[in-house]
């Protein structure tokens, strides 16, 4: 008797952000046949753009960044070929309150944990004695084992415990941490500010380099990663709405869609927000209701991103980081990768405010004002620049606030239910809301159905490399 084939195993994700596509591709890299469901007409969940309406070019809602220390986002980009789309810069630049840079960078002498000592030591806007404070704060940080701390201590409370500075809190701690973080200190848990500085800044040498991507992100998922997934029998249905998961005792038996209609797979992903994910179950065990239902109170925090049109340059620098001001970054996009013709060019900033909760009150006008004069007093060329035109996006869930703080915690991407699992940066990954928790958790999410249904693991998370000195020095 003819051995019949093996019918390929299907799935279904539920959302087009980072984390479903990162669980699509690792399915399909398995053999899985994938449908990725997404609601609107686009990839890209919060990392997505818009079209300007002068230019007709594709700009993001928001800058986002990668830093070397993430992993999981880079074995991602890799798997996809979209690491072409990406520039490094190996130093960041940070601009002082009157505008003076300091340039962050590895030391080429000494290994890490010391490789960026000789740049701390140059932030001339902080004191010697606040210089020498951070740093034996930084070493109290890295030899605090991550498995000693208390999930509920904030960032705030920590510095506090070691009598900090405000200057120190103003022009260092909250530079960095609200940029990464999207959160005010007292909001931060010092495990998740830990993670910034020891993964990020401390573990190995390239950890703190920026990967930028030199396109718009709504350009790499439309002309790059559309074709890269349907040809990893991955079909992405877009403008395609979910109305429930159907559920049976202990498994997900269908998907309805908006009209009725029901489609069966043998596993499902929901690849959605903290606050849509158990709207999306009808008929379930009240266990798994009550398992679901405290995730959809996770309070968020937003970012604002500015952007800005000139005539001309007003700085040649592709990033910078802003000290004691309303704008916290500056990016500039690369205008050869732009397709306007020479004669209508514009050039392009964005200004990035994380945790801009205080913006909400304020008038787009009264934003752009002060955005425009923070970039006059930094940069004598935008004082003779014409703005052009503006646009102000601010996205309210831009990301989630550490459950911690409130007593509750992150779910893991493993349900009550045998055939469904979760995805998103708001799960639990051990990295805080970033584009590597997004990866990592479609990793994990893949890595559990497949357990579930294949009976054994077969995803591999990439690990941190930590440098030789840093293993010895750094308590995990």
């Amino acid at each position: 008797m003819m051995q019949q084939p093996d019918v390929p195993r299907r799935a279904v994700v539920v959302g087009g952000g980072l984390a479903g596509i990162a669980t699509a591709v690792m399915l399909s890299e398995h053999g899985w046949q994938v449908d990725l469901w997404e609601a609107r007409r686009q990839l890209g969940g919060r990392a997505a753009s818009f079209q300007d309406s002068a230019s007709q070019e594709p700009v993001d809602h928001c800058q986002h960044v990668a830093l070397g220390c993430c992993v999981c986002f880079q074995d991602f980009c890799q798997r996809t070929n979209l690491t072409q789309f990406f520039r490094q810069d190996r130093q960041l630049v940070f601009l002082s309150p009157q505008g003076d840079p300091v340039r962050v960078g590895a030391s080429p002498w000494l290994p890490a944990p010391f490789h960026l000592l000789p740049s701390l030591f140059q932030i001339a806007y902080l004191s010697w004695d606040e210089r020498c404070e951070i740093l034996r704060a930084l070493w109290a940080m890295a030899r605090t084992p991550s498995s000693s701390i208390d999930s509920s201590l904030t960032m705030e409370q920590w510095l506090d415990q070691r009598q900090a500075s405000r200057s120190s809190r103003a022009l260092f701690w909250e530079v960095v941490l609200v940029s990464a973080l999207s959160e005010q200190l007292a909001r931060i848990t010092f495990s998740d500010a830990r993670k910034v500085f020891v993964d990020g800044f401390m573990s190995l040498r390239e950890g703190h380099t920026l990967h930028i991507p030199r396109v718009a992100l709504g350009t790499m998922y439309e002309c790059h990663l559309l074709t890269w997934l349907a040809k990893h029998h991955v079909k992405c249905r877009l403008g395609a709405t979910v109305k429930h998961l159907l559920v049976d005792g202990t498994a997900v038996t269908a998907l309805e869609s908006e009209n009725g209609q029901l489609f069966r797979y043998d596993g499902y992903v929901l690849a959605t927000s903290w606050r849509q994910t158990s709207k999306l179950l009808v008929n379930t065990p009240l266990e798994i209701s009550e398992h679901l239902r405290p995730f959809s109170q996770i309070e968020s925090s937003p970012i604002s991103a500015v952007h800005l049109w000139f005539d001309r340059p007003i700085t040649s620098r592709k990033h910078a980081v802003l000290t004691g001001r309303l704008s916290q970054w500056i990016f500039q996009r690369d205008t050869s990768e732009t397709h306007e013709p020479p004669w209508t060019k514009t050039h392009y900033y964005q200004v990035v405010i994380s945790a801009s909760r205080e913006l909400q009150q304020q008038s787009r006008q009264e934003i752009v004002d002060e955005v425009h004069r923070d970039l006059m007093e930094l940069f004598p060329a935008a004082r003779k620049a014409k703005l052009l035109r503006t646009q102000v996006i601010s996205q309210r869930d831009a990301v989630f606030v550490a459950p911690e703080l409130t007593g509750g915690s992150r779910p893991t991407q493993r349900t009550p239910l045998n055939n469904l699992v979760l995805a998103g940066d708001w799960t639990a990954t051990g990295w805080p809301a970033t584009m590597e928790s997004a990866v990592r958790s479609g990793y994990l999410a893949a890595d559990h159905l497949l357990q579930s249904l294949d009976k054994k693991s077969r995803v591999s998370i990439p690990e941190l490399p930590v440098g030789w000195l840093s293993r010895w020095l750094i308590r995990s």
